[in-house]
């Protein structure tokens, strides 16, 4: 059997303490050379991943955000799956002391204890958005789709 992708993600697979070691580099190239696919799968953002990793241009696309965001590397374009956070979501988190928080480009994230702060919040505001916890983070936000 042939595979022709690698999906992988990046914290804890590629990465440790966001640094992706040289000889993993190494592997991704020859994969690249071989005529395979690459994806990169991430709850990051994209603009903290293209900070981190320099080397996103070895993946045909990324994709980001819990998967509500696909980039494509070679053309350097976004396809944004979901709505951008409302504005007076993430300016009532903040005014509630959520910290750590983030606000992508469709997903709102933070850490937990923050869970119910997020929660209320959702509920204050009336809005249809729900919480995805990932790897004992708390939550991603995003609006739900059907």
């Amino acid at each position: 059997m042939r595979y022709f992708v690698l999906a992988t993600d990046y914290d804890g697979t590629l990465a440790t303490d966001g640094h992706v070691n040289d000889a993993t580099l190494d592997a991704l190239k020859r994969l690249r050379t071989s005529g395979r696919r690459l994806v990169l799968v991430t709850g990051r953002e994209l603009d903290d991943l293209q900070r981190e990793f320099p080397h996103l241009d070895l993946f045909d696309y990324a994709v980001v955000e819990n998967g509500a965001v696909i980039y494509c590397p070679a053309t350097r374009t976004v396809k944004l799956l979901g709505e951008a956070p409302p504005e007076g979501f993430v300016q009532a988190l903040r005014a509630k002391n959520v910290d750590p928080l983030s606000a992508g480009k469709v997903i709102v994230a933070t850490w937990h204890p923050n869970e119910d702060k997020v929660l209320e919040t959702i509920r204050e505001l009336g809005l249809e958005l729900q919480v995805i916890f990932n790897k004992g983070a708390a939550p991603g936000v995003a609006k739900r789709y059907q």
